[in-house]
């Protein structure tokens, strides 16, 4: 007999865990620590939590023989990145009763809630489930949130798009009871927690031990590629004809992670597979992951990724297999063209006469701080406000679908707080700028991100502006970790933590999300990385051809080589 491979430990606890339950109530019930055990931390995952601590006070509690100061993050699910105002009212009333008092927008279009204690766990996701939202899926070995097109020009076909993200979404939504037994005393107050009729819990799609790793699923909608979308194991793009949606191309196989030192680990595109009707897209997205369910590697889990299996098995074996259960050969790829990755600031209207405002929010970091009261005009805006909040994919908030008669309201509303100078005053290259949360409470950080790079940006804003290039469009993305977060292996500028003050330094990206950059300079403090950006936009302003991007014209300068497929990365 063949010897049975050796799964990882989380295999183990998924596979103890009777879907998703573990011991967490009886964690969660525990007032000597304000930890949960060590297997919950990865279970609680699946329920849209992590459980973290503050690095910041890590020495100064070992001194005083205390424990660390434990706390958790609580990711909501927001399908598309679409919130109502009443929705948005009881994320920012949550962030302030439970959590630090900030309201954070991520890079994959939700809400996370930072510093929540175990104790106020259970009251904090009863509350935004009040509201038609849930955490179930938020983060684990699942589908996450699915992303769709935020782009306020495209408001006519959005609202098809939208749909298909949102279906998406629940159709690969753990079918656990897990979820609400734990956190909503056991009623069903959501639709899509209700577990089909069935009396015991049963995993239609997942089985009971889920997927080897995360999974992300991003829709776009030509020409902006505002998701990010072959960073994704699906990349859907919108196909239309005469503004009607026709389907999708599919796109698999994207991820954006790695792990320093081992260059068999690296960040994938997702590799053009074909064209899918809208009434099929659900069941490719199905057969894929039931795919990576079955194919996937359980044994370690820095291969675990579908890009991994993708390239263990090779494209042509893994479109076999799909082909085998779906029953039918997808079309052919249809035309398409991305012009650009970021966000579109400022006032624009549908055309439904609807207007919409895109909002710069750095960091994602929702507050009020530097006489800069956003939190607070946010919150006077849903109270009125009869459209949606769009998440954007870029961290960035769009107030849209504004009554025109309230246009005026809102844009008064945040020039009283301070908060219209927030998007208005801002260079090309800060308002494309992306950094995950680092530290000071993400356990994987090796160095600063969020809280830093605003400062880096201020130092490389006087060269930007020094050269003419503030109304140039420069996508800049730092991580703490190499991990991708933000996305950094997609920034025309990338720059990814190795330790305190240090960072590796990418460059070469494609301005529309298409074309990953490639290592430059590794180890660089702060005067390393301004005093190798400098020449190189000084250079950038002085001789790059019309319309050239930067990623472009490092490529063509032949200062980085251009990176193909993921393959070749580190080449």
């Amino acid at each position: 007999m063949a010897d049975q491979p050796k799964l990882s430990d989380v295999e183990r606890i998924k596979t103890a865990s009777n879907y998703l339950r573990g011991t967490l109530k009886e964690s969660l019930a525990d007032p000597i620590t304000g930890a949960i055990a060590p297997d919950d931390t990865q279970l609680i995952k699946f329920h849209g939590s992590y459980q973290q601590t503050d690095r910041d006070l890590e020495s100064e509690r070992k001194r005083q023989k205390l424990e660390p100061l434990y706390s958790f993050m609580i990711r909501v699910r927001v399908p598309g990145g679409v919130a109502t105002p009443e929705q948005w009212q009881r994320m920012d009333a949550l962030s302030d009763a439970y959590g630090s008092g900030a309201l954070k927008l991520t890079t994959r279009q939700t809400f996370q809630l930072h510093g929540i204690l175990k104790r106020d766990l259970r009251a904090t996701i009863q509350e935004f489930n009040d509201v038609l939202m849930d955490s179930i899926a938020g983060c684990g070995d699942v589908n996450r949130n699915v992303m769709c097109a935020a782009n306020p020009h495209e408001s006519a076909l959005h609202k098809d798009v939208h749909a298909v993200a949102a279906a998406i979404s629940a159709h690969l939504t753990p079918r656990t009871t897990a979820y609400w037994d734990l956190w909503l005393d056991g009623e069903k107050r959501y639709s899509s927690l209700v577990n089909d009729g069935e009396k015991e819990d049963f995993e239609p799609i997942y089985g009971a031990t889920y997927l080897p790793r995360k999974f992300k699923i991003a829709l776009a909608v030509p020409p902006q590629n505002d998701t990010d979308i072959f960073s994704n194991d699906i990349a859907l793009t919108a196909i239309a004809e005469n503004g009607v949606l026709q389907g999708f191309n599919v796109a698999i196989g994207g991820g954006m992670g790695m792990t320093f030192g081992m260059p068999e680990t690296y960040p994938r595109l997702a590799d053009l597979i074909g064209f899918v009707p809208t009434d099929k897209v659900i069941d490719v997205c199905e057969k894929v992951v039931t795919i990576q369910r079955d194919w996937g590697n359980r044994e370690n889990r820095k291969f675990s990724r579908l890009k991994y299996t993708i390239d263990r098995v090779g494209l042509p074996a893994f479109l076999t297999e799909l082909r085998l259960r779906l029953g039918y050969e997808l079309e052919e790829a249809r035309p398409y063209q991305f012009t650009g990755s970021g966000d579109s600031f400022g006032w624009s209207q549908g055309e439904d006469g609807k207007e919409h405002l895109t909002l710069f929010v750095e960091g994602g970091r929702v507050t009020n701080k530097n006489g800069v009261e956003l939190k607070t005009a946010l919150r006077e805006i849903s109270a009125f406000h009869t459209g949606e909040f769009r998440l954007t994919g870029n961290q960035n908030l769009v107030i849209a679908n504004i009554d025109p008669k309230h246009r005026q309201r809102v844009q008064q509303v945040l020039e009283n707080r301070g908060a219209w100078a927030q998007t208005q005053q801002q260079t090309a290259l800060r308002l494309g700028s992306l950094a995950c949360v680092a530290l000071n409470t993400c356990s994987l950080a090796f160095a600063e991100a969020e809280r830093y790079l605003p400062h880096l940006l201020d130092r490389l804003d006087t060269v930007i502006q020094a050269n003419g290039l503030s109304d140039e469009g420069i996508l800049i993305r730092m991580t703490g970790c190499p991990n991708g977060c933000a996305r950094p292996y997609l920034g025309e500028i990338g720059l990814v933590g190795r330790s305190i003050g240090r960072y590796n330094l990418y460059l070469g990206a494609d301005h529309s999300g298409q074309r990953m950059n490639k290592l430059y300079k590794e180890m660089l403090d702060e005067e390393g990385i301004v005093a190798e950006l400098t020449p190189l936009l000084e250079a950038y302003a002085q001789d790059r051809e019309p319309q050239e991007k930067f990623g472009d014209f490092v490529i063509r300068q032949g200062h980085v080589a251009a990176t193909v497929q993921g393959l070749d990365f580190h080449a």
